[in-house]
């Protein structure tokens, strides 16, 4: 699939106008269809899979492997899947589908079948680096004015202090978040620590390369905000070494990062348990991947605003017939119809399609 963005969103990492992806079909006999969005990028940066590695390893081992299983449901796949190192995103993409088909067979939304319990979400929406503080701050005040509460601004090295700090004078009382995407190395810890206490930053997310984990504990000791990681945490023995060491004050979740949405909510309860508030991550999914997110947002371990946004934040014809649209106190409404609950905009996805591969018995 290939969606315009509705302007280039810009990170630590590079520039993305057009996003390129894939998405995950699954047929029952009964003719029920079943969804999963691959969130892995056209480029191997955010993490080594990309959209090319993934449909392989999809095309290749994951469904064929499924529609061998005497049983293809979740936890079959979950079994088939450990055989196989890594590729989180394509496995995280056909759990969502089998979870989907599932829910629908049992005539209730996902949200209960993985113990959400909100009938709307909390979000905040993401601000790419712009071409100037001043760009910024105009972009931040679109946002607020269209009603989210709690902004995050991407940094780098060069782009952190001087345009968080526009932004702060602009909006004294705003919540910010800041991600810098790995951009920093671990000697920064200390100039961080000064620039983001000093403009009253409520979150600073993963500014270390992913394996840095002292880096971040040495940031967290002491600090007036809350040290997020995203990229270092892959599974639950990474998750505990980082609370082992007080890496973290703050967990972000992205369900195709951690291999699936059972794995997500068993991670978000680890560290809800440990006392670190966590939150669900996006990764500029279409409709059909925000669903899924917004029904796993839902789940009680989930206590800070998503990075979800409403769809006209990222893409002017989403894959929705009813996009998701930003309510009351910056929210999102929970779907409510069986499974994902949401329907498919036919138009929009011949339009969307570039290429069509199809995997039988």
């Amino acid at each position: 699939m290939e969606l315009p963005l509705v302007e280039p969103f810009e990170t630590s990492f590079g520039v993305e106008d057009r996003r390129r992806f894939l998405l995950v079909r699954l047929e029952a006999r009964d003719g029920r269809l079943g969804w999963g969005e691959c969130v892995a990028t056209r480029e191997p940066l955010y993490s080594s899979e990309s959209v090319a590695t993934s449909e392989w390893v999809l095309s290749r081992y994951f469904l064929p492997g499924l529609l061998r299983l005497p049983r293809p449901d979740p936890a079959a796949f979950e079994q088939l899947a450990r055989r196989f190192r890594g590729h989180h995103m394509a496995r995280a993409a056909v759990e969502a589908a089998l979870l989907d088909l599932e829910a629908q067979r049992r005539g209730r939304p996902l949200s209960a079948s993985i113990g959400g319990r909100r009938r709307r979400v909390e979000v905040g929406v993401s601000v790419g680096i712009q071409s100037s503080p001043e760009r910024l701050v105009r972009r931040v005040g679109r946002y607020l004015d269209t009603g989210y509460r709690r902004v995050k601004l991407k940094v780098r090295p060069g782009w952190d202090a001087r345009p968080v700090a526009a932004v702060r004078r602009a909006y004294p009382d705003l919540e910010i978040w800041v991600d810098a995407n790995q951009a920093y190395r671990p000697t920064a810890a200390e100039r961080i620590r000064t620039w983001a206490s000093r403009l009253g930053v409520a979150q600073v997310e993963q500014p270390f390369p992913e394996r840095a984990i002292r880096a971040h504990a040495d940031l967290t000791r002491g600090a007036p905000f809350r040290v997020c990681l995203d990229e270092s945490v892959v599974d639950r023995p990474s998750l505990d070494d980082a609370l082992a060491a007080r890496a973290l004050t703050s967990l972000n979740v992205k369900v195709g990062r951690v291999g699936g949405p059972r794995t997500a909510r068993g991670l978000a309860r680890r560290g809800d348990r440990a006392g670190v508030p966590v939150w669900v991550g996006g990764m500029l999914e279409s409709g059909i991947g925000r669903a899924l997110n917004v029904h796993l947002a839902s789940a009680p371990e989930f206590s800070l605003p998503g990075d979800l946004s409403a769809s006209d934040r990222y893409y002017h014809d989403d894959l929705l017939e009813r996009p998701f649209t930003l309510g009351p106190g910056s929210t999102l409404e929970v779907p409510r119809g069986p499974g994902l609950g949401v329907e498919i905009s036919e138009r929009s996805l011949r339009r969307a399609t570039r290429r069509v591969r199809t995997v039988r018995p």
